[in-house]
């Protein structure tokens, strides 16, 4: 039981990400083989949905905009701050901060991970791991949408007596911006509210927030 509290807020997030995703499956399947349908051809069954590039395709378009948003996010707040706002640093704190503030080499504690303890290039991955591990998700799930979204578009193209078009060709097409960039708008939207709201509104208990009774002014702090 101790371990499922220590781990509850990771695993609420999972267990939702795997109803969703089944959610998304079934609903899916139905929209899919009503338009089989529609076009004088075979339904398919869920799993067979799960394994075409129709349902790859929404998966990863979603996966990469997320990706893009953490890694921005990671990466921006190191320099750029928000007056007021509790995912902004402190308005002085601005920059990577100095070893003694990273807890890193000389300054590294008995607790702190191996790789803060040590110099070169070691230190400089760990240093910015979480960058860059974010933003490699997001390249790696671009890729995937962009290959998978070139044999959905295709598929498309060939049902309706048209000639297939090549990777190149997708990827600086209309369909596949147009896929990428209604995506990318709506999470920036969401971290440019979330930056924003929270300078003036509160959730009491949540790390997110400022506590309750914090200024409006005050920056970088959470409750």
């Amino acid at each position: 039981m101790r371990w499922l509290k220590e781990n509850s807020l990771a695993l609420a997030f999972l267990i939702m990400f795997l109803f969703a995703v089944a959610g998304q499956a079934v609903a899916g399947t139905l929209e899919f083989n009503d338009q089989q349908r529609a076009d004088g051809a075979e339904p398919v069954s869920v799993l067979q949905y799960v394994a075409s590039s129709a349902f790859a395709v929404n998966v990863a378009e979603n996966w990469q905009s997320e990706y893009l948003q953490f890694f921005l996010f990671v990466v921006l707040t190191v320099w750029l701050v928000q007056k007021g706002s509790p995912e902004s640093k402190k308005l002085d704190s601005i920059g990577a901060e100095s070893d003694h503030q990273q807890q890193i080499g000389a300054h590294a504690t008995t607790q702190s991970p191996s790789w803060a303890k040590v110099k070169g290039l070691r230190l400089w991955l760990y240093s910015n791991s979480l960058g860059l591990v974010m933003g490699l998700l997001f390249l790696l799930s671009w890729l995937a949408q962009s290959v998978a979204g070139q044999a959905a578009y295709n598929s498309e193209r060939l049902s309706d007596l048209r000639d297939p078009v090549t990777w190149g060709a997708y990827v600086t097409s209309p369909e596949f911006w147009d896929r990428s960039l209604q995506n990318w708008q709506s999470e920036l939207l969401a971290v440019l509210s979330m930056v924003v709201l929270s300078i003036y509104l509160r959730q009491r208990g949540s790390p997110e927030s400022k506590p309750v009774g914090a200024s409006h002014l005050a920056t970088g702090v959470e409750g």
